[in-house]
């Protein structure tokens, strides 16, 4: 890498740990470590709303799917942008018009006010673990991207920097470090995949060039002309099916689905935001916002970088790098920026990618963080949520929750799959219960507990038992199966969870419903519960 890309890489990084420094300073309490002093406006909200879902785990992922299905990938966003919108309509108006819930830090606490605190405990762990696992995909994905643009450095190297620079700001500045900087950092990925990641990559594709330079990108000419050979070369290179809408079958959809709308009612990132929101108003116009730009702007950006990486491998581009005739989809994306971009311009690519990682990354290590500070350790202890013991308290457990997620992405090899079954686990767990909660005046605590407990557990055990083949083994009970029609194992835990939910509701519902003592519900131990019977 040019000296020029690299200086403007690393300033780049030095601005971001500037951002967690300033708010190392302005944070009182938990309060605003975790939820930004609820104040915030929706452009700020819907932006890092966006930046946070999307992402550079998305971003690196849809670059995958592209690759290897073309425009066809942009569906899985689709799905996000149903989830913002249904939620907008349907959770953010529950949320925002409950006062129960106007001290709340985390998502679990919501099961505290309408179960009870062992509830609310299991709640916490799981999107804990879920979160966890959802940092780690972003850590590999940055990883995945400097191991593919810097020359010499292996993969473990590149996971230790971006676990580290992830972490330390994040820690330092906590939400209103997270939610300014996944603003800024928005901006300069749709600034970098508009102006030079796209335009200069389909102007590669069309050859004649081994890079571009700023005096061709300046020559209508020239840009006109080559732009037609690049037409020629994608046309000529994929498949028809690839610049088509239908090439994808509907279980592909049936579980992008029933993983991806149902986290925008159990994510932990995503309430903590509607909690920072100053109003519903304000939350609402959030999330539309949010789900415009999932759908279409960013899942037709990432794919179509993905269709280009796919038609450059084809062509033979990436040999220089020394890379054999086997591509990782999801590195074909940073192969083909540095074998394209010029000097430059490559360091603001790289700044532009490394922004959607990190705007993840630092908001998933709040949602573990909150989740183990607030419900857990919450559930045992009466400190005060806004003293600056319980915000050193959060700074350690951050800390702590990075150093996990990066030794687990250091085990895993794909970007997509690592998020989609932490995403998996925590709605198999969490959906069916939250959905209960909010929309079904019956109660009962053991439906919640069992149901979360069976519904996580169900998908996990098929997840981890399944054969690369797609089949099933538990051999201590001597089973082997396929899942029919090549469906999630989300699916069967979700519909465990529901069916246990409903049968242990009717069979042991709630028998008292107590008035709602007005205490501090940001400890977890302290929500008020309903005496009952069960």
């Amino acid at each position: 890498m040019h000296y020029l890309d690299l200086t403007i890489f690393v300033l780049y990084m030095l601005a971001m740990l500037g951002v967690g420094f300033y708010f190392l300073k302005k944070n009182q309490g938990a309060d605003d470590y975790y939820v930004g002093g609820r104040n915030m406006g929706s452009g700020h909200i819907g932006l890092s709303v966006v930046a946070t879902d999307v992402g550079g785990g998305f971003s690196i992922g849809l670059g995958g799917l592209g690759f290897v299905m073309g425009l066809s990938g942009a569906w899985m966003l689709f799905t996000g942008l149903l989830g913002a919108w249904l939620a907008a309509v349907f959770l953010i108006p529950k949320v925002k018009r409950n006062p129960a819930f106007d001290k709340f830090l985390t998502f679990p606490q919501i099961f505290g006010h309408y179960f009870n605190a062992r509830v609310a405990l299991l709640a916490g762990i799981i999107s804990a673990i879920g979160y966890t696992g959802f940092t780690s995909s972003q850590i590999l994905a940055g990883a995945k991207l400097a191991s593919g643009t810097f020359i010499n450095l292996d993969l473990n190297t590149a996971l230790i920097i971006m676990g580290v620079i992830a972490v330390v700001y994040t820690v330092m500045g906590g939400m209103k470090a997270v939610i300014y900087t996944d603003t800024v950092q928005w901006a300069i990925l749709m600034g970098g995949l508009v102006f030079i990641g796209i335009p200069v990559s389909f102007l590669a594709v069309g050859g004649g060039v081994e890079q571009i330079s700023f005096s061709q990108l300046t020559d209508l000419t020239w840009l006109q002309e080559q732009s037609g050979r690049s037409m020629e070369a994608i046309r000529s290179t994929l498949p028809d099916e690839f610049l088509t809408l239908t090439n994808i079958t509907w279980p592909q959809i049936v579980n992008w689905a029933i993983t991806i709308i149902p986290i925008w009612f159990v994510g932990m990132t995503l309430y903590q935001r509607i909690y920072a929101c100053r109003d519903e108003k304000t939350a609402k116009r959030a999330w539309y916002l949010a789900g415009l730009f999932e759908w279409p702007i960013m899942a037709f950006m990432g794919v179509s970088l993905g269709i280009l990486a796919r038609v450059a491998a084809e062509q033979g581009m990436f040999e220089a790098l020394g890379i054999g005739a086997e591509v990782d989809p999801e590195s074909g994306l940073p192969m083909l920026l540095r074998s394209v971009l010029p000097v430059g311009l490559m360091g603001l690519m790289l700044s532009a990618y490394f922004s959607a990682i990190l705007s993840t990354a630092d908001s998933c290590l709040m949602a573990s963080s909150g989740n183990i500070v607030t419900d857990v350790i919450g559930r045992f202890t009466k400190a005060d949520p806004d003293s600056p013991h319980m915000l050193r308290l959060s700074q350690l457990v951050t800390l702590l929750v990075g150093v996990l997620a990066l030794a687990l992405a250091s085990t895993m090899t794909n970007v997509l799959n690592l998020m989609l079954y932490s995403y998996a686990f925590m709605v198999s767990g969490l959906f069916v219960p939250i959905i209960g909660a909010l929309f079904w005046k019956r109660r009962s605590n053991v439906a919640a507990f069992w149901a979360m407990l069976v519904g996580g557990a169900t998908t996990i055990l098929l997840q981890v038992t399944m054969s690369a083949e797609g089949f099933v083994n538990i051999p201590f009970l001597g089973l082997r199966f396929g899942l029919p029609y090549g469906l999630d194992p989300n699916l069967f835990g979700l519909t465990a969870a529901l069916v246990l939910y409903i049968t242990l509701t009717i069979l042991y519902p709630n028998k008292t419903h107590k008035k709602w003592q007005n205490t501090t519900p940001s400890n977890t131990r302290s929500i008020p519960q309903p005496i009952t019977s069960n």
